[in-house]
């Protein structure tokens, strides 16, 4: 194990044994509003807070928009999750990500107030202490599970917030358990004093969308406004002034590449000069989502004609986009596949119909909600793949790694993919 991996697996050790922290999942927004009061209000002194919100593909749209922002000469902290590596990467602060030594001095800081947090609410104020001292230019905060009582739904003068695709995910946490009470939760809670962006929904969930917002006093922009165009195999965004060609090698899916739009339709409004922009967009990359792994120990452990690809999907939403993307690829796909719980992994499963010669099943290192492989393999075979269960990643790259042309793809949860990427 890395001792990146080590000293994260530690300081989120301490976090779930203090007395003062709790694992459970409670959204209730009266105790972190409590300890920020206690704290001296911190978030109120966060500079232009940009709220990402929705089920699939918050880090793509920030971590896009902090790419633009950053390469404007300003300087942006953010707050992500979940982390993939390290506890450390949900916290970057402008130049770096807050180090091991302050994450430890915050967490004690904040266990002196006195008030029991859940692990997501604790993990939220050490974001907020530590952006409120760094006073960087924006502030791009990912939403948790829902927002309506998400912790970070905590201002009410945001600069924007932004919603991207709303699917059936999170359903364990509410009593009505179905689509329209998801987007009520998403999208029923935002400020009336802001500037509000929709991205790319499907229409039943943009119908809903649209009757809750009826009544918000806030600027709305759907996606109507701008759009991803493709033409002869080339993709390009373009609104009613403006059209950009997105040069990348690392964008791969619609998905992400419609979330890249909406980061730039941001940016524009942002007066982020075009030049600056079209510039950017080939350093873009996402950790985890549709990645090759070209350089690293991994590379050693596979022939030259076989690439690894890394995708941290777990809805039915993000896995259709593998899929598509999957489909374009000749060589035969191999498959890495394990899932946390709280997931749909027929649904899940259902979308790579034809697309894996095989798929080898593994647990997730150091993960207690991993779902057990048996039961995984069992929904494998029903729904016809050739599928083996493994003991570990090793074990599995180690059966199906040879000569022949392949893509060995890691997919199902993105503790999967963190786990994959401290081995490399």
């Amino acid at each position: 194990m890395s001792h990146l991996m080590s000293q994260s697996i530690n300081l989120y050790n301490q976090l779930a044994k203090s007395k003062f922290f709790s694992k459970s999942i409670n959204f209730d927004l009266r105790r972190i509003k409590l300890i920020l009061k206690k704290l001296g209000h911190p978030e109120r002194k966060l500079k232009n807070v940009i709220n990402v919100i929705g089920s699939d593909g918050k880090y793509s749209l920030l971590t896009s928009l902090k790419y633009f922002i950053e390469a404007n000469n300003q300087q942006t902290s953010a707050y992500i999750s979940p982390s993939l590596k390290s506890i450390k990467e949900r916290f970057w602060m402008g130049k770096d990500f807050l180090s091991y030594k302050k994450i430890k001095q915050t967490i004690k800081m904040i266990e002196k107030q006195n008030i029991n947090l859940t692990i997501f609410e604790a993990l939220t104020v050490i974001f907020l202490m530590n952006a409120s001292e760094k006073n960087n230019d924006f502030n791009l905060i990912e939403a948790g599970a829902l927002f309506a009582k998400d912790s970070t739904n905590l201002f009410d003068f945001p600069k924007f917030q932004v919603i991207v695709n709303i699917n059936k995910q999170h359903l364990n946490f509410l009593k009505k358990k179905n689509l329209n009470e998801i987007i009520y939760q998403k999208v029923g809670f935002l400020s009336n004093f802001t500037n509000i962006y929709i991205g790319k929904q499907k229409s039943i969930v943009l119908k809903k969308i649209k009757q809750i917002l009826k009544k918000n006093t806030s600027s709305i922009q759907y996606s109507n406004t701008w759009q991803l165009l493709k033409s002869k195999k080339i993709f390009f965004y373009r609104d009613k002034k403006t059209k950009i060609k997105l040069n990348t090698n690392y964008i791969h899916s619609i998905g992400l590449l419609e979330n890249l739009c909406l980061a730039i339709k941001i940016a524009l409004d942002l007066k982020i000069d075009k030049k600056i922009i079209i510039k950017t967009i080939p350093k873009i990359k996402f950790q985890a989502r549709l990645e090759y792994i070209t350089k690293g120990k991994l590379t050693k452990k596979i022939f030259k004609d076989e690439k690894i690809l890394l995708d941290g999907c777990h809805s039915e939403t993000s896995a259709k986009n593998l899929a598509n993307y999957l489909k374009t690829l000749k060589p035969p796909i191999y498959g890495i596949w394990a899932m946390t719980k709280n997931k749909n992994p027929d649904n899940f499963i259902k979308q790579f119909k034809g697309l894996f010669k095989k798929i080898l099943i593994i647990p997730i290192e150091n993960e207690s909600a991993s779902l057990p492989s048996k039961l995984l393999l069992k929904i494998a075979k029903k729904n016809n793949y050739n599928s083996e269960i493994f003991n570990s990643f090793d074990e599995a790259l180690k059966s199906i790694s040879s000569k022949e042309k392949k893509v060995i793809c890691i997919f199902g949860s993105l503790y999967l993919c963190g786990n994959i990427l401290n081995k490399n």
